[in-house]
């Protein structure tokens, strides 16, 4: 039996210089297919708000449609490393080592919050408390407001210099690794030759330490496909055709036949 993987594995696979690979997953069933795969770690995302309830944006989960969530996950018994995140507004007031113990004890092996240096000191607490955290920098959906909509950073000068000052920080205040989100693919590199922490990227181009993708953008299964998102696979056409299958075969009186019922 493999051994479940850890935070410290993703520090070791920087070392030995390895790409560590991420998806995200929300339920039982994708979490139990991913337990058999070499997959490195799941992030139970606040991406569920979109992609699995069909809300227009991450601000409209919370804790309690995120722990829902990471049960299910956790049922599966993945080997992966298992990250939650951590919603608008659970870690920006005082509650922050509170919900992020609250996910270590429905059994995240870490926590992920988006942000930079201006969250260093609640990086701290949650570490000092024994709790392993990813950070989040780049695009941060939760502070689209703030950004000006969904969009690539580190256009300007003082962006890219902010997006090194974020990650330094948050090195510093004792995150094991960081998503880069959304930046230009100069800028990633750049941050990641200046960490000692593996760096994961999504949309920020091949220079990170990994990758991480959302599962439905993976599998075919968005409404909307990010311009960086890889769709290895239409489920939306498999699982349609296989809908229309069932509903003719249904009406034609071909399904059930003998061998899916019991007669007495």
């Amino acid at each position: 039996m493999l051994e479940k993987i850890t935070f410290k594995s993703f520090l070791k696979k920087k070392e030995r210089k390895e790409k560590i690979t991420m998806l995200t997953a929300y339920d039982y069933p994708t979490a139990k297919i991913i337990s058999l795969t070499e997959l490195d770690g799941i992030l139970v995302g606040d991406s569920l708000a979109m992609v699995v309830l069909g809300l227009e944006n991450t601000l409209k989960v919370g804790m309690k449609e995120m722990l829902h969530h990471l049960d299910a996950v956790v049922r599966a018994k993945p080997r992966q490393l298992i990250v939650a995140d951590m919603p608008f507004l659970s870690y920006e007031t005082g509650d922050a080592v509170k919900n992020a113990g609250l996910f270590a004890k429905h059994g995240a092996d870490a926590v992920k919050l988006e942000g930079g240096e201006e969250f260093s000191d609640v990086v701290k607490k949650i570490v000092r408390a024994g709790i392993p955290v990813m950070g989040h920098i780049g695009l941060t959906p939760q502070r689209f407001l703030r950004l000006g909509g969904y969009r690539t950073i580190g256009k300007t000068e003082s962006e890219e210099e902010q997006l090194l000052r974020d990650a330094k920080a948050l090195e510093e205040a004792g995150v094991f690794s960081i998503v880069i989100e959304n930046v230009y693919s100069s800028i990633a590199k750049r941050i990641t030759e200046n960490l000692s922490i593996p760096t994961i990227c999504i949309g920020a181009g091949p220079y990170c330490d990994g990758q991480i993708l959302v599962i439905h953008d993976l599998l075919g299964l968005s409404d909307f496909k990010p311009y960086f998102a890889k769709a290895y696979v239409d489920l939306r056409e498999i699982i349609s055709k296989a809908i229309s299958e069932y509903v003719r075969e249904v009406k034609e009186g071909k399904f059930p036949s003998k061998e899916y019922y019991k007669e007495k």
